[in-house]
């Protein structure tokens, strides 16, 4: 009995050339609506069942890697993917092709919103705002079942929301993280996850360990550079680098975090940072290209698409130099049980300080009155209950803004 052909696209390890990476990544930032969850499964159907590039435990391996560090988990596995199949080509290639569609949007809605800032309708505005509540609330939701099911670590969640909002500034953030890790080590312990399938990375460890020296160097050299030269870009750019560098959780966990870095200076108002957030949610491809709508409308120069590029770039930087330097080393770091306990703490502590973020700014900037209310509730339940599309919530949502302006 003859098997059946497969597919040139289809066969199962190996290289792949640096283009074919692009294309594939490039039709899942088109069409990757739904957030960073999404994504996962998403690329398990392009590229473990579909094109069989990698198999079900290397999949699940590289999500746990990429689950562990910091910086967006779902952007993180596509540079893991296209690591693995055409090196650092490839893995340049998956995240440009995977960012590129929603940071051009992005990028565009910023530059209208400088442009037409005044003549867009204020309603609109307010109901991109209200959209946020939703999605922030159902990503509270979503994370606390998973990351913090338990009395301990539900506990630890409660604490973090309550120190980021007794000490909001980002220096508090950081050190929520911190203490959750720490925290995680006095932890209920879980069963440790040994099981590991072996990657075929090309990268020798002198390049890795390169990388994650570029990475420390940077987080603490932009600063420093920051404070000693008064350029714009440079502040910009550490503020964009250490929020890639210091988020756990990826996705929406990003939100307080940028909205320390540029609401307090004043390079963005704090209504144009969130009707942007609300716009990003009717975008395919990762949420972290809200930097390139901050950078678009940040004052004062650089900003437009020079500044987008700029945020884009520096937010991104972190997550591909983690990945280089984290994915040779991660079958011994998968075996190390007080790494995994530290990182129990961290996800709980990430819970509280999206928590917070969904107090403040987000409720306390959009939520006015009962109709404010009413109409988030209601883009809740679209997105929570009924799973309804995120862009089609998005487009509800600014929509009744502009029918409660009219009614008010």
């Amino acid at each position: 009995m003859s098997r059946p052909s497969i597919p040139d696209d289809a066969q199962a390890g190996g290289r792949r050339p640096v283009g074919e990476v692009f294309r594939a990544f490039l039709r899942l930032g088109l069409t990757s609506f739904g957030g960073p969850i999404a994504h996962l499964g998403y690329y398990r159907e392009a590229f473990v069942v579909r094109r069989r590039w990698l198999d079900e435990r290397a999949y699940a391996d590289l999500v746990a890697l990429c689950q562990f560090l910091p910086g967006p988990a779902s952007s993180q596995v596509s540079i893991g993917i296209g690591l693995m199949k055409a090196g650092l080509p490839g893995a340049f290639a998956a995240w440009v092709g995977f960012t590129l569609p929603s940071a051009l949007a992005m990028t565009l809605f910023g530059i209208g919103v400088v442009a037409y800032g005044e003549s867009l309708d204020a309603g609109v505005l307010h109901g991109l705002k209200v959209v946020a509540v939703a999605v922030v609330a159902q990503a509270v939701w979503g994370m606390a079942r998973t990351l913090s099911p338990d009395p301990p670590r539900a506990t630890l969640a409660a604490l973090a929301a309550i120190g980021v909002l007794a000490w909001p500034t980002a220096f508090a953030q950081i050190g929520v993280i911190v203490a959750g890790g720490l925290a995680g080590l006095a932890l209920p312990r879980g069963e440790t996850d040994a099981r590991h399938a072996a990657f075929d990375v090309p990268v020798g460890r002198g390049l890795a360990l390169a990388a994650l020296a570029l990475f420390f160097a940077l987080l603490f050299a932009l600063p420093a550079l920051a404070g000693a030269f008064p350029a714009h870009a440079l502040a910009l750019a550490d503020a964009f680098y250490r929020a890639g560098a210091l988020v756990f959780g990826g996705g929406h966990v990003v939100l307080p975090l940028l909205q320390a870095e540029v609401v307090p200076p004043g390079w963005v108002t704090q209504d144009a940072f969130l009707a942007g957030y609300g716009a990003a949610q009717a975008v395919p491809g990762p949420l972290f290209t809200f930097a390139a709508y901050l950078g678009a409308v940040a004052g004062p120069a650089p900003n437009g698409w020079l500044g987008a590029a700029l945020c884009l770039v520096a937010i991104f930087a972190p997550a591909f130099l983690l990945v280089v330097g984290a994915l040779p080393f991660w079958d011994a770091l998968r075996r190390y049980a007080r790494m995994q306990a530290a990182l129990r703490g961290v996800n709980a502590a990430v819970v509280g300080l999206l928590l917070a973020a969904l107090y403040d700014p987000v409720w306390t900037s959009a939520i006015r009155g009962g109709a404010d209310f009413g109409l988030a509730l209601a883009a809740f339940v679209l997105l929570a209950l009924w799973k309804v599309p995120p862009w089609l919530v998005v487009i509800a949502c600014a929509l009744g803004g502009w029918l409660l302006a009219l009614g008010g």
